[in-house]
């Protein structure tokens, strides 16, 4: 492709990309560890997104993205919703670039992830959930301030931007001698990780990870098409991926890929922060144990050398205290 289309806001996202999206990444981010993590025996590859700078994986789509911008659209600043991760990876981007950055968040989001918003120079504008659209909001001060969308997952810049993890995953089992197919098991909430690595690692196994009450995407692969979240108001700790719906662009990638999935619950879930916080030492989110929460539970059996995204660590001090000890 050729760099022009590879700017179109309508293409579709692609491996060419992923490899694009790369470059920029490295030039600006150290890879985050792979560590190993004994379960029944095996060994599976926890990749620690926790250690980027905002916490999260989403700083690579959000990079992808906002450094493609041309010099006009530059001045028109950004507008991105989020729950937090993608917000603060928006926020990282656009400081860092000189640009103006406007969140969409939703008020009962952690407030960790809303300050650390704010603190990165962007304006946050809160809205209900469930009860009012993010989208519709955002297109609201798109239309005032014509700037540029920087979707959360169904854009075609952050989807191939989160596919990086995948190959510096590959990378970094390869450095270590580790050949053959892998089975990527990912978090998922609208699907933008999890189409972006279909994209960067076309031979490997992929399975993905929902919440309890939030498993859209799930739903929507086993019917054949898109469907919503049946209940908005459904309790979930994972506030990373309770999206409502998927979108087209990462139905397409995701439904000839996906070749496993699991729900997991908020005591499956607890479990899985307690491992990490006890056995590698870090502090992950919940949204983020999510994947890992689906090995630990037996609901998705690895099928080749595994990697495990561990996607965040942006959690309120109460609500990680209070899940460690549920999960005593």
């Amino acid at each position: 492709m050729t760099e022009q289309e590879l700017r179109d806001p309508n293409r579709k996202p692609s491996r060419e990309g992923v490899l694009r999206a790369m470059a920029k990444v490295a030039e600006i981010l150290p890879p985050t560890p792979l560590l190993p993590l004994e379960v029944d025996g095996q060994t599976v590859w926890c990749k620690a997104e926790m250690l980027q700078p905002i916490g999260a994986f989403k700083i690579r789509g959000a990079w992808h993205r906002i450094s493609d911008l041309t010099e006009e659209e530059r001045k028109r600043g950004v507008v991105g919703v989020s729950s937090g991760n993608h917000a603060q990876g928006v926020a990282w981007a656009a400081k860092r670039l000189g640009i103006s950055a406007t969140i969409v968040m939703p008020e009962n989001a952690p407030k960790a992830k809303i300050e650390a918003t704010r603190a990165l120079g962007a304006k946050v504008v809160l809205y209900k959930r469930p009860g009012e659209d993010r989208d519709a909001i955002a297109a609201e001060l798109i239309a005032q301030t014509g700037g540029t969308l920087v979707h959360a997952f169904g854009d075609p810049w952050v989807i191939e931007g989160q596919g990086t993890l995948g190959l510096e995953a590959e990378a970094q089992l390869t450095e270590r001698g580790i050949g053959g197919p892998i089975h990527i098991i990912a978090c998922c909430g609208g699907g933008g990780l999890s189409g972006g690595l279909a994209l960067a690692c076309p031979e490997a196994t992929l399975s993905i990870a929902e919440p309890e009450g939030w498993d859209d995407v799930i739903r929507s692969l086993a019917t054949g098409e898109i469907v919503p979240v049946i209940d908005q108001h459904h309790p979930t700790p994972c506030d990373a991926l309770q999206t409502p719906r998927t979108y087209p662009i990462n139905f397409d990638i995701l439904k000839n890929r996906v070749a496993s999935s699991a729900v997991v619950t908020p005591a499956e879930i607890a479990a899985a922060m307690r491992v990490v916080f006890e056995r590698l030492h870090l502090v992950v989110e919940p949204g983020g144990a999510a994947a890992l929460a689906a090995v630990l539970a037996g609901k998705v059996v690895p099928v080749a050398t595994p990697v495990i995204t561990l996607s965040g660590g942006n959690v309120d001090r109460e609500t990680f205290v209070r899940m460690i000890g549920a999960a005593a």
